[in-house]
């Protein structure tokens, strides 16, 4: 009773605080002079200042040739979108043109490539061309206007003033008029915000706006440092408002009231009740909430909350390859739960936004481990077909109806079809949401830090900025070797970030050695002279095991994760439509569904003690996702063990478990270049012998 009781506290909470604004539309003074912002402690960089190299390089532009680069030629929600004057929507939330939008501009002007920046400024152009009279962007006129779509737009928007400042002129002045508006439907009782009577949308609907606020804040930010245009007293009472109507993170991240267990075990009505906290879309974009707030309202409630958000989240219903168990609601710790692709790019962008604000290292490695492992592992190497939901252990991506009897799925809210590859697998929102993954990855990889740059996400990539460049050339993730190339024409202090991971590291310059302890901030600080400066870091990894749930290991070499490799078998067909359930034409033909059976087994259990980690010569070939990109792999021994498909996949791993048959060899390859495996496996021990049988399971 005390469980439920905290539970509708909660909503309460919300539905009071909406309710507040509603009657008192701001305690803020847009005039006060004790209005500032709060510096990030790295600074993000303009887009466009940093540029990809490597096998980085080599993703991005497959996302150019593949769906990211050419949804504007072909994808209904986006060639005829109600943004463009179209007709084509998926709900009435009209989000699907602003996620596209939002991914292609960082896509477009990472890679500098004319074609897509073509698209861009079209995009932008004809969207704002239909700006209303009154300074409303977008489709929606009267009791339909809501707030939340102009989130994903105009994040897109300031990435392209950064970017290309030439179109400041056109993109600014309608935004600033918009802001006008929002000023004044807030003070309106929260008009396009909170639920008024005789809107369009639901409570429901409203809610998105509500609990997905930081995303609008950061526009708002950006534009108080960048382009205020003399409005700064209304971009703060806005901040101020959209503050005091927001579904409250601070308040579901208390003990008693987050749900730490299984939510599939807790009574329905615990969870209705607090929805918009659970889904897993609005808990990666949620993560930053606190670090945004507090920079135009400093107090420690919302760093705590921020902290105890990746905290908590993480250790409760985090998977194995860095992202949230969420289909689409979160579930628990279970292998046989999905996580949303869109959840993933989300939580890798918000990480970052985190690390920036906060410094603390791990948020760093948290970003790249969900960018190096549940980003690649949802999408195929060409990038023409992504899934909706992964699993951890995912033994086919096929119809799960083919696998459970009763034609039941352990998804929340998710088809049986969700975890094939394709253009629309389930819903269609991670088709037009995923492409800001790798992008903005890249955009987050470099930053400001006292009087020079640091690089935050490492990787292959090269920083051009203030007359000065940094180059870093490695095969990292796939390597511990970054070499770093700079020109400067006066002496600059470079931030080197060391991994958590990381057992010891050094730089070498010429013939000199230097070994190197990171500072507390996770970095190692280098002064280095002007002209020109060669040297290189070495990282050193070494095989870790993470205890998953029922006597399982997730295996980990650096940031990657490996999983079981599992041979597979594809079947190629023509591209189902999710909305529509048939076959869709006039598509181009690399638009396919992919669906992957296992020809090799699944359910096997290991012996860590077996574990060699070994590594082909010539590092990493392309796609480097792809099967055979990765150089490296680890090889042990294990045997198959009885082990149930439950609801169309492998269920809950047992507990007794006993070897059926001889041992043989098993190889673990990086979860992203593959398409099934099984990343959370059980433990035997075949130390006491089992004949050693000849049988391998490798391919």
């Amino acid at each position: 009773m005390a469980l439920l009781l905290s539970f509708f506290l909660v909503r309460w909470y919300w539905v009071l605080l909406a309710g507040l604004l509603t009657a008192v539309p701001s305690s803020a003074d847009p005039s006060s002079p004790q209005h500032s912002l709060t510096p990030l402690l790295y600074t993000p960089l303009p887009l466009g200042t940093i540029k990809p190299l490597g096998w980085l390089r080599s993703e991005l532009e497959s996302m150019a040739s593949g769906l990211a680069g050419h949804e504007a030629d072909f994808y209904r929600f986006v060639t005829h979108s109600t943004w463009l004057g179209g007709d084509q929507e998926y709900s009435g939330l009209n989000e699907a043109f602003p996620y596209w939008f939002n991914g292609l501009v960082p896509l477009a002007y990472g890679l500098d490539d004319e074609r897509l920046k073509g698209q861009v400024r079209d995009a932008v152009r004809a969207a704002l061309a239909r700006q209303q009279s009154d300074g409303w962007i977008g489709p929606e006129t009267g009791a339909a206007r809501n707030f939340w779509a102009r989130y994903p737009f105009f994040l897109g928007c300031i990435q392209l003033c950064e970017a290309e400042p030439a179109m400041r002129a056109e993109v600014l002045p309608p935004l600033h008029r918009f802001v006008k508006l929002m000023n004044s439907m807030l003070h309106d009782g929260g008009a396009g915000y909170l639920l008024k009577s005789g809107d369009t949308l639901s409570e429901e609907d409203h809610g998105w706006g509500r609990v997905r606020v930081a995303d609008m804040m950061i526009t708002l930010i950006w534009l108080l440092e960048n382009d205020p245009a003399g409005q700064e007293g209304i971009l703060f009472e806005n901040l101020e408002m959209l503050r005091e109507g927001a579904i409250d993170w601070a308040a579901w991240y208390q003990e008693g009231v987050y749900i730490k267990e299984d939510l599939n075990s807790v009574p329905l009505e615990y969870t209705r009740a607090n929805f918009p906290y659970e889904h897993g879309v609005n808990v990666g974009q949620g993560l930053k909430t606190g670090a945004v707030i507090n920079r135009f309202s400093p107090n420690t409630t919302q760093l705590t909350t921020a902290r105890r958000a990746v905290d908590w989240t993480f250790t409760h219903h985090g998977s194995s390859s860095g992202t949230i168990l969420a289909d689409e609601r979160l579930q628990g710790l279970g292998p046989y739960y999905g996580s949303e692709l869109c959840t993933t790019v989300e939580t890798i962008y918000s990480l970052t936004y985190l690390y920036h604000a906060l410094g603390d290292p791990s948020l760093a490695d948290r970003a790249e481990k969900a960018a190096f492992n549940a980003l690649p592992a949802a999408l195929t190497p060409d990038h023409w077909g992504h899934q909706y939901v992964s699993l951890p252990n995912q033994a086919w991506a096929a119809d799960l109806r083919a696998y459970s009897p009763t034609g039941e799925t352990p998804y929340w809210n998710v088809n049986p079809l969700g975890n094939i590859y394709g253009l629309e697998p389930n819903y269609p929102c991670c088709t037009v949401n995923h492409p800001q993954g790798y992008p903005k990855f890249l955009a987050g990889s470099w930053a400001r830090m006292e009087g020079g740059f640091a690089h935050t996400l490492l990787g292959p990539s090269r920083l051009e900025v203030d007359g000065m460049s940094v180059e870093c050339v490695t095969d990292y993730p796939f390597s511990d070797v970054l070499t770093y190339t700079v020109n400067a024409s006066s002496p600059l202090i470079l931030h080197l970030r060391i991994p958590t991971w990381s057992t010891s590291a050094s730089i070498t310059s010429g013939s000199d050695l230097t070994r190197v302890s990171p500072e507390a901030n996770g970095l190692h600080t280098l002064t280095l002279p002007s002209g020109s400066s060669t040297f290189t870091l070495h990282l050193s990894r070494s095989l870790t095991l993470e205890p998953r749930a029922n006597n399982t290991i997730a295996l980990h070499h650096g940031p990657l994760l490996y999983a079981l490799s599992i041979k597979p078998l594809v079947t190629v067909s023509p591209h189902r439509d999710s909305s529509q359930g048939a076959a869709a034409g006039g598509q181009p033909v690399l638009v396919r569904d992919w669906s992957i059976t296992n020809g090799s087994a699944w359910n096997v259990a290991v012996d860590p003690s077996t574990f060699v980690y070994k590594e082909r010569g010539g590092g990493p070939s392309l796609p480097v996702w792809g099967p055979g990109g990765p150089p490296g792999y680890i090889e042990g021994r294990g045997c198959k063990i009885e082990w149930d498909v439950w609801k169309g996949v492998p269920g809950p791993v047992p507990l007794g478990r006993k070897c059926l048959g001889e041992s043989f060899g098993v190889r673990f390859v990086p979860v992203g270049s593959m398409p099934v495996w099984m990343a959370e496996v059980p433990v035997v021990d075949l130390s006491g012998g089992d004949g050693g049988g000849d049988e391998d399971e490798r391919h």
